[in-house]
Order: structure tokens, then sequence, then C-alpha cells
């Protein structure tokens, strides 16, 4: 399977710089609309099958257009939403969330008060590939949201780090692209346009 995975467009809450990761979150600003129309030229040349997103507005607006321009349905599954905060919901300080997913390294049950751990992140997010891939299709894309993508794409993916995820920019409409399966395992392909070499 060819695995394509985007973040949402752009929304106020980008802009701010607010750590929001509740439902239903900001929709699309105006700006985060026209990147998401501008996805029908970047992934042009994809064979692109079947279309998949998370359940919140953004991710949903985002896919829409290329929904239009290739008469498939998109799925919307709640799999693929953003790792929640909990009560840092909102914050403009993102250190504490950061320190969070840092943390699971050493212990992935750990979470901020009232937000979801590496151990309930991994599961539901499995569980939505894994809805994917019974959908048959061989290019799949998905819409899914920053923090999300950042930890679930080098836990999948063997020849990517955590610190090579980290370090990578990941802006609004970033593209990146995975082969492989949840059984024979995932290797990234190219990460914002870019090729990537493989460390292994």
């Amino acid at each position: 399977m060819r695995l394509i995975l985007v973040r949402h467009g752009e929304t106020d809450s980008n802009v701010a710089k607010a750590l929001d990761t509740g439902f239903p979150g900001s929709p699309l600003n105006e700006r985060g609309l026209a990147q998401a129309h501008a996805l029908v030229d970047t992934l042009a040349a994809e064979p692109i099958d079947a279309l998949f997103s998370s359940d919140l507005p953004r991710a949903r607006q985002t896919v829409a257009p290329l929904a239009a321009a290739r008469g498939l349905e998109p799925v919307a599954l709640p799999g693929f939403r953003e790792i929640f905060a909990g009560e840092e919901d909102m914050s403009l300080n993102w250190q504490p969330y950061i320190d969070m997913m840092f943390a699971w390294v050493d212990d992935p049950s750990f979470a901020l008060p009232g937000a979801e751990s590496f151990a309930a992140f991994q599961p539901r997010w499995q569980s939505a590939i894994k809805e994917v891939e019974r959908s048959g299709a061989r290019c799949p894309l998905v819409v899914s949201h920053g923090a999300a993508l950042q930890i679930w794409v080098p836990w999948a993916a063997a020849n990517i780090t955590a610190e090579d995820a980290s370090a990578w920019p990941l802006t609004n409409t970033t593209v990146i692209v995975l082969e492989g399966s949840s059984r024979q395992g995932w290797r990234l392909v190219s990460w914002g346009g870019s090729g990537f070499v493989s460390i292994a």
C-alpha cells in the first residue's frame, strides 16, 4: 500500500499558536481553504483511490476539494483525531504538551491532567489505519493532525526516528508518503515532497 498522510490546512488557532486539540476545534480559515484546494494539483499525479480524515471539521474541510475532484466519498474516522491535550487544550504554552510526548519514550502511560497518553493514542490510531487497510485501497489518503502525525509516523516506519520527525517541518498541508502495511511494516518514502534517504 502507498499511504499518503496530510496535515490539515491552516486555522485561526494555528495562526494564534493555540494548542487546539479538542472537538470540534477551529475550522479552516481563508488561507487554509486555499491550501486545501491547492492539494488537488499537488497530488494530481498520485493514484489516490480512497479518502479518509479525522472527524474534526478542519480535517474534513481539507479533504473535501480532493473528494470533489476525484469523485470519491471521504470517510471520517475519530481514530485519526489529534492527540488531546486535556487541561492544556487551547493553551499558548506548548511546552507541557511537548514534554508529555518526550516522556512517552520511558512511560507510554504518562499523560497531562485530562490528556491522552501514548498508550491510548496508539491503539485508536492503529484501529483507524486497519480500517483504511480493510477498504482494499492501494493508494489511500488520510488527513490528520500535526502531533498525531509526528508521533505515529516514526513509531510505524522503520527508517525514521522520533528525532527526525520532531525536527522536520510539518506545516499545514504537508504531505507524507509511506509504503507497506501494518503486517509487513511501513517505510517512509517522502516528507513534505522531499525524498527520504533510508537509515536502515
